[in-house]
This record gives structure tokens, C-alpha cells and sequence, in this order.
């Protein structure tokens, strides 16, 4: 029997918004959710807001009682010490964080993150108890050499190294050459990188940690493209970049993936 999994579209800001502009954003979102009733637990809603703006965000989730999830963009191998201008999960937990981006492909690029570094930080944030939000995918070139599948698989397997069956992990698959450049991954290309991830998790973790972990689809997703993408079996949510800092934009991926049946 196939498992249900909540769906998650988990909006990473990167560094746009300031503290006050966050506030904004987040009123006008839930506003346009809760008037549509689409807070009913049939998506999860996260907002990875930039650490400067974490505790405001936090402050104003709780007080209005609002529904959405609060990751991070990134943490810190070490829980403390001296390692200026690092964050620890220790930190993150302490904001009511639940999850936490790990190997962007930003951060792979331009901070030199190897998929060591990348398995570092999924213990670290395993350690405090947030959820890490693996991402994996590859270049255009590494498509043409390697295949669809074989860097993101590689990239996987290194980052669940040491992780337990039991923990809560989700796997986002974000093609860079699909990232913020307009070019999106067909349905069929996000199913068939999401089906080997997933397939790598049954293979470390079991196939009960594969059945229940999410798998999203990240590059260049709006609202005219989401339905698409839910429909595959494997594909679980999004990781949206620019579309999640478009409240209309953001609020309509939220709405319409809701009516998708997984």
C-alpha cells in the first residue's frame, strides 16, 4: 500500500527580504491562504527566510498562530565555538526552526561545499533534532557526461552516510542548469532523478524511510508548472526560489498543488 505523504513547497528566499519587508510578505501570504482555506493540512507551507530575519519570522508565526514551517538556508558543521560569522543548529532550534537547506547548489558553488562537508552538516542537523533539506543535482555538463542520474545519486549516498533509518530526512532534486535560468526539467526528467533518489534511500535507510521521505522538485517551478510536476509519483513538493518572493505567484503554487492528488 502506498504511503500518503504530505506534500511540502518550501520557499527558499535566499538573501532577498529584509526583517521588516518579512513581515509584510508573511502577513500578505497567510492573508491570501487563509481566505482561499488553504490551510487545511493538505500542504505544508515553509518559509526559509534569511538568518536576519529568522527570529522576526519566528515572532510573528507564533503570535498570529500562523501555520507555516520555518527552516533555514544553512548551518554550521561545529554546535559552537570560534567560527565567526557560522550558525549552529543548536541556534536554529532555539527559533522553532524545523528544517534546515543543506548543500544547496549555491553553496556548492560558491562556498566550495563537497559532499563530505554537505554529510557533516546533515549530522549537524540531525543533532538538534531539524529536519535537513538535502539538495542534489548536476550541471548541464554533468548531465551530458554522467547521465540524469548519476551525480545526484552519488550526492545522496554521501549525505546519508551514518544518518539513521528512523530520521526525518527530505531530498530535494534541483538540476542547476534549471536553476533561475527559465529552463525547467520536464515532468518525466524530475520523475525519473526523484524515482533513483528515492530508490537510493530504500537502499541505506529501508524501504519504510523511502516510502515516507519527500522528495521535491526544485528549478524554475510556478504556478503554471506545478501541477505537472505533482502529478509524478515520486515528486513530493518544491523547493521554490525566485516564485516564493511573489506573494501571488508563491500563494497560487501553494493553492493549485493543493488539488493534486498524490
Amino acid at each position: 500500500m502506498a504511503v500518503a505523504r504530505v506534500p511540502l513547497i518550501a520557499g527558499n528566499w535566499k538573501m532577498n527580504l529584509d526583517h521588516q519587508q518579512a513581515i509584510a510578505f508573511v502577513q500578505k501570504l497567510h492573508w491570501a491562504l487563509k481566505e482561499a482555506k488553504h490551510l487545511d493540512g493538505t500542504v505544508e507551507v515553509g518559509l526559509f527566510p534569511p538568518f536576519t530575519d529568522l527570529r522576526t519570522v519566528q515572532t510573528l508565526l507564533d503570535a498570529d498562530k500562523i501555520p507555516f514551517a520555518l527552516g533555514a538556508q544553512d548551518l554550521s558543521t561545529k554546535d559552537s565555538g570560534a567560527y565567526t560569522g557560522e550558525v549552529s543548529g543548536a541556534f536554529l532550534k532555539k527559533l522553532n526552526c524545523t528544517y534546515v537547506i543543506i548543500g544547496h547548489s549555491e553553496r556548492r558553488e560558491y562556498h566550495a561545499e563537497t559532499d563530505e562537508i554537505v554529510a557533516a552538516k546533515v549530522q549537524a542537523a540531525l543533532r538538534h533534532g531539524l529536519v535537513p533539506v538535502i539538495c542534489v543535482g548536476e550541471t548541464l555538463e554533468q548531465r551530458e557526461e554522467s547521465g540524469p542520474t548519476a551525480i545526484s545519486v552519488g550526492q545522496l549516498e554521501v549525505a546519508l552516510e551514518g544518518v539513521p533509518a528512523s530520521a526525518e530526512i527530505v531530498v530535494a532534486y534541483e538540476p542547476v542548469w534549471a536553476i533561475g535560468t527559465g529552463q525547467v526539467a520536464s515532468p518525466e526528467q524530475a520523475q525519473e532523478v526523484c524515482a533513483a533518489l528515492r530508490a537510493v534511500i530504500a537502499a541505506k535507510l529501508g524501504q519504510d524511510a523511502a516510502d515516507r521521505t519527500r522528495v521535491l522538485y526544485g528549478g524554475s517551478v510556478k504556478s503554471g508548472n506545478i501541477a505537472s510536476f505533482m502529478r509524478e509519483p515520486d515528486v513530493d513538493g518544491a523547493l521554490v526560489g525566485g516564485a516564493s518572493l511573489v506573494v501571488d505567484e508563491f500563494a497560487a503554487i501553494i493553492r493549485f498543488q493543493k488539488h493534486v492528488g498524490v
